[in-house]
Protein backbone atom coordinates (compact mmCIF):
# COMPACT_ATOMS: atom_id res chain seq x y z
CA UNK A 1 0.00 0.00 0.00
CA UNK A 2 1.42 3.65 -1.02
CA UNK A 3 1.14 6.52 1.03
CA UNK A 4 0.93 9.79 -1.25
CA UNK A 5 1.82 13.33 0.90
CA UNK A 6 -0.81 15.95 -0.37
CA UNK A 7 -1.36 19.39 0.20
CA UNK A 8 -4.98 21.15 0.19
CA UNK A 9 -6.09 24.73 0.55
CA UNK A 10 -9.36 25.26 2.43
CA UNK A 11 -11.91 27.85 1.89
CA UNK A 12 -10.35 30.58 4.05
CA UNK A 13 -6.81 29.82 2.06
CA UNK A 14 -5.38 27.95 5.07
CA UNK A 15 -2.91 24.76 3.95
CA UNK A 16 -3.74 21.63 5.21
CA UNK A 17 -1.23 18.88 5.32
CA UNK A 18 -3.35 15.59 4.60
CA UNK A 19 -2.29 11.83 3.68
CA UNK A 20 -3.59 9.46 0.94
CA UNK A 21 -3.48 6.30 1.84
CA UNK A 22 -4.42 3.90 -1.17
CA UNK A 23 -4.51 0.23 -1.55
CA UNK A 24 -1.67 -1.98 -2.63
CA UNK A 25 -2.23 -1.73 -6.26
CA UNK A 26 -2.67 2.05 -5.99
CA UNK A 27 -6.13 2.26 -7.58
CA UNK A 28 -8.83 2.93 -5.19
CA UNK A 29 -12.49 2.40 -6.38
CA UNK A 30 -14.35 4.40 -3.49
CA UNK A 31 -12.92 7.01 -1.21
CA UNK A 32 -13.12 8.37 2.35
CA UNK A 33 -12.04 10.84 4.70
CA UNK A 34 -10.90 10.51 8.46
CA UNK A 35 -11.69 12.94 10.92
CA UNK A 36 -9.26 13.26 14.22
CA UNK A 37 -9.75 13.57 17.77
CA UNK A 38 -9.46 17.15 19.30
CA UNK A 39 -5.95 18.65 19.65
CA UNK A 40 -4.82 15.66 17.86
CA UNK A 41 -3.44 14.94 14.36
CA UNK A 42 -3.85 12.69 11.48
CA UNK A 43 -0.69 10.80 12.31
CA UNK A 44 -2.00 9.55 15.28
CA UNK A 45 -1.43 5.70 15.03
CA UNK A 46 -4.88 4.84 15.36
CA UNK A 47 -5.61 7.10 12.67
CA UNK A 48 -3.16 5.69 10.02
CA UNK A 49 -4.15 1.46 11.04
CA UNK A 50 -7.66 2.20 10.42
CA UNK A 51 -6.76 4.13 6.94
CA UNK A 52 -4.57 1.74 6.25
CA UNK A 53 -7.43 -1.04 7.13
CA UNK A 54 -9.52 0.60 5.09
CA UNK A 55 -7.56 0.80 1.73
CA UNK A 56 -7.71 -2.85 1.82
CA UNK A 57 -11.58 -2.39 1.37
CA UNK A 58 -10.37 -0.57 -1.49
CA UNK A 59 -10.65 2.43 -0.15
CA UNK A 60 -8.52 5.75 -1.20
CA UNK A 61 -8.80 7.02 2.47
CA UNK A 62 -7.54 10.98 3.10
CA UNK A 63 -6.77 11.45 6.54
CA UNK A 64 -5.76 15.73 7.83
CA UNK A 65 -4.80 17.74 9.98
CA UNK A 66 -7.67 20.33 10.83
CA UNK A 67 -6.46 24.08 10.17
CA UNK A 68 -4.36 24.86 13.53
CA UNK A 69 -2.94 20.97 14.31
CA UNK A 70 -0.64 18.95 13.05
CA UNK A 71 1.64 20.03 9.77
CA UNK A 72 -1.13 22.21 8.77
CA UNK A 73 -1.07 26.22 8.96
CA UNK A 74 -3.14 28.24 10.50
CA UNK A 75 -3.83 28.80 14.27
CA UNK A 76 -5.58 26.92 16.83
CA UNK A 77 -8.05 29.37 17.88
CA UNK A 78 -9.01 29.26 14.31
CA UNK A 79 -9.75 25.42 14.50
CA UNK A 80 -12.98 25.82 16.22
CA UNK A 81 -15.80 23.36 16.03
CA UNK A 82 -17.42 25.30 12.89
CA UNK A 83 -13.82 25.56 10.82
CA UNK A 84 -13.38 21.63 11.66
CA UNK A 85 -16.67 20.73 9.45
CA UNK A 86 -15.89 23.63 7.27
CA UNK A 87 -12.19 21.75 6.87
CA UNK A 88 -14.23 18.35 6.11
CA UNK A 89 -16.54 20.01 3.47
CA UNK A 90 -13.34 21.42 2.21
CA UNK A 91 -11.31 18.34 1.93
CA UNK A 92 -14.63 16.57 0.26
CA UNK A 93 -14.28 18.92 -2.56
CA UNK A 94 -10.71 18.45 -2.67
CA UNK A 95 -11.46 14.76 -3.50
CA UNK A 96 -14.35 15.27 -5.84
CA UNK A 97 -11.83 17.46 -8.44
CA UNK A 98 -8.93 15.53 -7.97
CA UNK A 99 -9.89 12.16 -8.06
CA UNK A 100 -13.82 11.28 -7.03
CA UNK A 101 -16.18 12.30 -4.31
CA UNK A 102 -16.21 10.76 -1.05
CA UNK A 103 -18.64 7.99 -0.61
CA UNK A 104 -17.51 7.35 3.59
CA UNK A 105 -16.72 9.93 6.70
CA UNK A 106 -15.12 8.27 9.68
CA UNK A 107 -14.38 10.33 12.66
CA UNK A 108 -12.59 9.83 16.25
CA UNK A 109 -13.81 11.74 19.18
CA UNK A 110 -14.86 15.02 18.52
CA UNK A 111 -13.52 14.39 15.00
CA UNK A 112 -16.56 11.93 14.99
CA UNK A 113 -19.32 14.90 16.25
CA UNK A 114 -17.69 16.66 13.07
CA UNK A 115 -17.89 13.75 10.93
CA UNK A 116 -22.03 13.52 11.67
CA UNK A 117 -22.63 17.01 10.58
CA UNK A 118 -20.44 17.32 8.07
CA UNK A 119 -21.80 13.95 6.44
CA UNK A 120 -25.45 15.60 6.25
CA UNK A 121 -23.89 18.22 3.99
CA UNK A 122 -21.91 16.41 1.95
CA UNK A 123 -24.54 14.64 -0.96
CA UNK A 124 -21.87 11.99 -1.80
CA UNK A 125 -21.63 11.09 1.86
CA UNK A 126 -22.91 7.62 1.71
CA UNK A 127 -22.36 6.37 5.45
CA UNK A 128 -21.04 7.52 8.55
CA UNK A 129 -18.58 5.46 11.17
CA UNK A 130 -17.65 7.59 14.30
CA UNK A 131 -15.06 6.13 16.81
CA UNK A 132 -15.26 7.28 20.82
CA UNK A 133 -17.30 10.90 19.45
CA UNK A 134 -19.34 12.76 21.94
CA UNK A 135 -22.87 13.45 21.42
CA UNK A 136 -22.61 16.81 22.53
CA UNK A 137 -20.21 18.89 21.54
CA UNK A 138 -19.96 20.96 24.99
CA UNK A 139 -18.25 17.91 26.29
CA UNK A 140 -14.90 19.13 26.42
CA UNK A 141 -16.09 22.51 27.56
CA UNK A 142 -14.26 21.84 31.03
CA UNK A 143 -11.05 21.93 29.39
CA UNK A 144 -11.84 25.52 29.16
CA UNK A 145 -13.65 26.31 32.41
CA UNK A 146 -10.56 28.74 33.61
CA UNK A 147 -10.08 30.36 30.28
CA UNK A 148 -13.72 31.84 30.54
CA UNK A 149 -12.42 33.98 33.06
CA UNK A 150 -9.21 34.62 31.33
CA UNK A 151 -11.39 35.86 28.30
CA UNK A 152 -13.50 38.62 30.13
CA UNK A 153 -10.09 40.28 30.58
CA UNK A 154 -8.40 39.72 27.60
CA UNK A 155 -9.03 38.86 23.17
CA UNK A 156 -7.03 35.81 23.58
CA UNK A 157 -6.05 33.01 26.30
CA UNK A 158 -3.75 29.91 26.52
CA UNK A 159 -4.73 26.37 27.75
CA UNK A 160 -2.78 23.57 28.40
CA UNK A 161 -4.24 20.11 27.01
CA UNK A 162 -2.23 17.05 27.15
CA UNK A 163 1.11 18.77 28.09
CA UNK A 164 0.66 21.40 24.82
CA UNK A 165 -0.25 24.84 25.01
CA UNK A 166 -2.55 26.47 22.52
CA UNK A 167 -4.07 29.79 22.13
CA UNK A 168 -8.04 30.08 22.07
CA UNK A 169 -10.06 33.25 21.95
CA UNK A 170 -14.02 33.82 22.66
CA UNK A 171 -15.10 32.96 19.19
CA UNK A 172 -13.16 29.46 19.53
CA UNK A 173 -16.13 28.68 22.97
CA UNK A 174 -19.11 30.11 21.22
CA UNK A 175 -18.51 27.59 18.72
CA UNK A 176 -18.63 24.71 21.15
CA UNK A 177 -22.30 24.97 21.59
CA UNK A 178 -23.34 26.49 18.08
CA UNK A 179 -23.52 23.01 16.31
CA UNK A 180 -26.18 20.30 17.35
CA UNK A 181 -25.13 16.52 16.73
CA UNK A 182 -28.20 15.10 18.11
CA UNK A 183 -30.46 17.77 16.49
CA UNK A 184 -28.49 16.53 13.22
CA UNK A 185 -29.31 12.74 13.68
CA UNK A 186 -32.17 13.61 13.95
CA UNK A 187 -32.75 14.78 10.25
CA UNK A 188 -29.76 12.29 9.18
CA UNK A 189 -31.12 9.64 6.67
CA UNK A 190 -27.84 8.32 6.08
CA UNK A 191 -26.31 4.86 7.33
CA UNK A 192 -24.26 5.17 10.96
CA UNK A 193 -21.95 2.58 12.66
CA UNK A 194 -21.01 4.14 16.36
CA UNK A 195 -17.87 2.24 17.81
CA UNK A 196 -17.11 3.17 21.69
CA UNK A 197 -15.18 1.62 24.01
CA UNK A 198 -17.09 0.76 27.37
CA UNK A 199 -13.78 1.59 29.42
CA UNK A 200 -13.66 5.29 27.93
CA UNK A 201 -12.83 6.98 30.14
CA UNK A 202 -12.13 10.54 28.04
CA UNK A 203 -15.72 10.03 26.29
CA UNK A 204 -18.12 7.64 28.64
CA UNK A 205 -20.34 5.36 27.14
CA UNK A 206 -23.21 6.67 27.63
CA UNK A 207 -22.58 9.20 24.45
CA UNK A 208 -22.58 6.21 22.01
CA UNK A 209 -26.08 5.46 23.85
CA UNK A 210 -27.35 9.12 22.72
CA UNK A 211 -25.70 9.16 19.09
CA UNK A 212 -27.54 5.38 19.10
CA UNK A 213 -31.14 6.27 20.50
CA UNK A 214 -31.24 9.57 18.87
CA UNK A 215 -30.03 8.15 14.99
CA UNK A 216 -33.05 6.51 12.43
CA UNK A 217 -31.78 3.00 11.10
CA UNK A 218 -29.81 1.91 9.67
CA UNK A 219 -27.49 2.24 12.33
CA UNK A 220 -25.36 0.04 14.47
CA UNK A 221 -23.05 -0.36 17.20
CA UNK A 222 -20.12 -2.14 17.88
CA UNK A 223 -18.55 -2.22 21.40
CA UNK A 224 -14.31 -1.69 21.47
CA UNK A 225 -14.04 -3.71 24.62
CA UNK A 226 -11.28 -3.47 26.33
CA UNK A 227 -10.25 -0.13 23.88
CA UNK A 228 -8.89 3.11 25.23
CA UNK A 229 -10.23 6.32 24.45
CA UNK A 230 -7.66 6.99 21.78
CA UNK A 231 -7.64 3.36 20.76
CA UNK A 232 -3.73 3.57 21.55
CA UNK A 233 -3.24 -0.67 21.46
CA UNK A 234 -2.69 -1.40 17.58
CA UNK A 235 -5.08 -4.34 17.44
CA UNK A 236 -7.75 -2.40 18.60
CA UNK A 237 -7.07 -0.21 15.80
CA UNK A 238 -6.68 -2.35 13.11
CA UNK A 239 -10.08 -4.27 14.59
CA UNK A 240 -11.78 -1.04 14.21
CA UNK A 241 -10.97 -0.44 10.60
CA UNK A 242 -11.59 -3.79 9.49
CA UNK A 243 -14.84 -3.61 11.11
CA UNK A 244 -16.22 -0.51 9.58
CA UNK A 245 -14.64 -2.06 6.34
CA UNK A 246 -17.03 -4.83 6.68
CA UNK A 247 -20.08 -3.08 7.47
CA UNK A 248 -19.82 0.10 5.41
CA UNK A 249 -20.12 -3.13 1.81
CA UNK A 250 -23.49 -3.62 3.16
CA UNK A 251 -24.34 0.51 1.40
CA UNK A 252 -21.25 0.69 -0.70
CA UNK A 253 -21.91 -2.35 -2.64
CA UNK A 254 -18.72 -3.83 -3.74
CA UNK A 255 -17.34 -3.00 -7.70
CA UNK A 256 -16.92 -5.85 -9.57
CA UNK A 257 -13.51 -6.58 -10.23
CA UNK A 258 -12.36 -6.35 -13.77
CA UNK A 259 -10.81 -9.30 -14.39
CA UNK A 260 -8.24 -9.70 -17.17
CA UNK A 261 -8.71 -12.04 -19.91
CA UNK A 262 -6.47 -15.10 -19.97
CA UNK A 263 -7.38 -15.81 -23.48
CA UNK A 264 -7.23 -19.12 -22.47
CA UNK A 265 -3.70 -19.39 -21.01
CA UNK A 266 -3.41 -20.31 -17.27
CA UNK A 267 -2.16 -17.27 -16.71
CA UNK A 268 -1.92 -13.40 -17.73
CA UNK A 269 0.47 -10.65 -16.40
CA UNK A 270 -0.20 -6.85 -17.31
CA UNK A 271 1.90 -4.15 -16.77
CA UNK A 272 0.67 -0.19 -17.83
CA UNK A 273 3.74 1.60 -18.31
CA UNK A 274 2.67 4.88 -18.22
CA UNK A 275 0.49 4.11 -14.73
CA UNK A 276 2.37 1.38 -13.14
CA UNK A 277 5.92 1.78 -12.86
CA UNK A 278 7.04 -1.70 -12.08
CA UNK A 279 3.71 -2.85 -10.50
CA UNK A 280 2.44 -5.74 -12.47
CA UNK A 281 -1.19 -7.37 -12.78
CA UNK A 282 -1.34 -10.94 -12.61
CA UNK A 283 -4.92 -13.04 -13.13
CA UNK A 284 -5.75 -16.24 -12.83
CA UNK A 285 -9.08 -17.42 -14.30
CA UNK A 286 -9.92 -16.72 -10.89
CA UNK A 287 -7.72 -15.04 -8.58
CA UNK A 288 -5.28 -11.79 -9.03
CA UNK A 289 -1.65 -11.10 -7.67
CA UNK A 290 0.02 -8.39 -7.11
CA UNK A 291 3.95 -8.26 -8.31
CA UNK A 292 6.38 -5.30 -7.92
CA UNK A 293 10.04 -4.76 -7.36
CA UNK A 294 11.79 -3.70 -4.06
CA UNK A 295 12.10 0.53 -4.00
CA UNK A 296 16.09 -0.04 -3.49
CA UNK A 297 15.39 -0.89 -7.20
CA UNK A 298 12.49 2.12 -8.24
CA UNK A 299 9.84 0.09 -7.56
CA UNK A 300 7.08 0.36 -5.21
CA UNK A 301 7.38 -2.58 -3.47
CA UNK A 302 3.27 -3.41 -3.79
CA UNK A 303 3.69 -6.96 -3.82
CA UNK A 304 6.46 -10.09 -3.68
CA UNK A 305 8.82 -9.80 -6.54
CA UNK A 306 9.49 -12.22 -9.62
CA UNK A 307 11.82 -14.60 -7.66
CA UNK A 308 9.63 -14.49 -4.82
CA UNK A 309 6.36 -16.04 -6.12
CA UNK A 310 8.86 -18.03 -7.84
CA UNK A 311 9.67 -19.60 -4.49
CA UNK A 312 5.71 -19.22 -3.53
CA UNK A 313 4.89 -21.21 -5.89
CA UNK A 314 7.31 -24.19 -4.94
CA UNK A 315 7.25 -23.34 -1.65
CA UNK A 316 2.78 -24.31 -2.08
CA UNK A 317 3.61 -26.92 -4.09
CA UNK A 318 6.28 -28.65 -1.59
CA UNK A 319 3.72 -28.30 1.90
CA UNK A 320 0.99 -29.36 -0.14
CA UNK A 321 2.70 -33.06 -1.56
CA UNK A 322 3.87 -33.20 2.32
CA UNK A 323 0.21 -32.83 3.69
CA UNK A 324 -0.88 -35.30 0.98
CA UNK A 325 2.20 -38.10 1.70
CA UNK A 326 1.75 -38.10 5.35
CA UNK A 327 -2.32 -38.47 4.86
CA UNK A 328 -1.63 -41.38 2.66
CA UNK A 329 1.10 -43.05 4.37
CA UNK A 330 -1.50 -42.07 8.27
CA UNK A 331 1.92 -40.15 9.50
CA UNK A 332 1.51 -37.50 12.43
CA UNK A 333 2.14 -34.71 10.53
CA UNK A 334 0.42 -31.49 11.88
CA UNK A 335 1.81 -28.27 10.04
CA UNK A 336 4.68 -28.12 7.48
CA UNK A 337 6.61 -24.78 7.15
CA UNK A 338 8.79 -24.58 3.70
CA UNK A 339 11.60 -21.67 4.00
CA UNK A 340 13.04 -20.90 0.34
CA UNK A 341 15.63 -18.31 -0.81
CA UNK A 342 17.20 -18.06 -4.00
CA UNK A 343 20.73 -16.38 -5.26
CA UNK A 344 23.50 -17.17 -7.57
CA UNK A 345 26.45 -18.89 -6.82
CA UNK A 346 29.37 -19.46 -8.92
CA UNK A 347 30.02 -23.27 -9.63
CA UNK A 348 32.87 -24.00 -7.94
CA UNK A 349 31.91 -22.97 -4.25
CA UNK A 350 28.90 -25.86 -5.51
CA UNK A 351 32.02 -28.39 -6.22
CA UNK A 352 31.68 -27.88 -9.59
CA UNK A 353 33.58 -28.06 -12.51
CA UNK A 354 31.79 -25.02 -14.88
CA UNK A 355 32.87 -21.65 -14.49
CA UNK A 356 29.69 -20.01 -14.78
CA UNK A 357 27.43 -18.69 -12.10
CA UNK A 358 24.35 -20.68 -11.76
CA UNK A 359 20.84 -20.73 -9.65
CA UNK A 360 20.83 -21.87 -6.29
CA UNK A 361 17.49 -22.69 -3.99
CA UNK A 362 18.05 -23.03 -0.75
CA UNK A 363 14.65 -25.11 1.01
CA UNK A 364 14.60 -25.64 4.74
CA UNK A 365 11.68 -27.57 6.14
CA UNK A 366 10.21 -27.37 9.44
CA UNK A 367 8.26 -30.26 9.91
CA UNK A 368 5.25 -30.12 13.11
CA UNK A 369 4.26 -33.36 15.08
CA UNK A 370 5.40 -36.53 16.48
CA UNK A 371 7.62 -37.93 13.69
CA UNK A 372 10.50 -40.12 14.09
CA UNK A 373 13.29 -39.54 12.23
CA UNK A 374 12.77 -41.95 9.91
CA UNK A 375 9.46 -40.38 9.47
CA UNK A 376 11.17 -36.66 8.57
CA UNK A 377 13.87 -37.46 6.77
CA UNK A 378 11.23 -40.14 4.16
CA UNK A 379 9.33 -36.47 4.72
CA UNK A 380 12.63 -35.14 3.33
CA UNK A 381 13.16 -36.71 -0.01
CA UNK A 382 9.32 -36.26 -0.73
CA UNK A 383 9.93 -32.68 -0.29
CA UNK A 384 12.11 -32.93 -3.91
CA UNK A 385 10.04 -34.95 -5.55
CA UNK A 386 6.79 -31.99 -5.46
CA UNK A 387 5.69 -31.14 -9.41
CA UNK A 388 7.22 -27.60 -9.14
CA UNK A 389 10.53 -28.87 -7.84
CA UNK A 390 10.82 -31.32 -10.37
CA UNK A 391 9.89 -28.50 -12.59
CA UNK A 392 12.71 -26.33 -11.27
CA UNK A 393 15.12 -28.67 -11.95
CA UNK A 394 14.06 -30.50 -15.66
CA UNK A 395 15.10 -28.98 -18.75
CA UNK A 396 12.32 -26.87 -19.37
CA UNK A 397 11.67 -24.92 -22.74
CA UNK A 398 9.62 -21.51 -22.97
CA UNK A 399 8.09 -20.49 -26.65
CA UNK A 400 7.16 -17.29 -26.87
CA UNK A 401 5.14 -15.65 -29.12
CA UNK A 402 3.57 -12.28 -30.42
CA UNK A 403 -0.33 -12.24 -30.36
Amino acid sequence: MKSNNLKIINSQGIELRATLELPANQKAWRYAIFAHCFTCSSDLHAVRNISRALANYGFGVIRFDFTGLGQSKGEFKDSHFSANIQDLLDVASFLEENHEAPSLLVGHSLGGAAAIIAGAKIESIKAIATLGAPADTGHVEHLFSSAREDLEKADETEITIGGRTFSIDKNFLEELNKKSVKATLKKLRKPLLVLHSPQDTIVDIENARELYNTAFHPKSFISLDGADHLLSNQEDSIYAGQIIGTWVNRYLPRKADKSLDTLGEQVVGHLDLDEDNFTTTIQTIKHTIIADEPTKVGGDDFGPNPYELLNSGLAACTAMTLKLYAERKKWPLEEVYVYLSHSKKHSQDLGLESTEKIDVIEKKLKLIGPLDEAQKERLKEIASKCPVHRTLISTTHINTELI
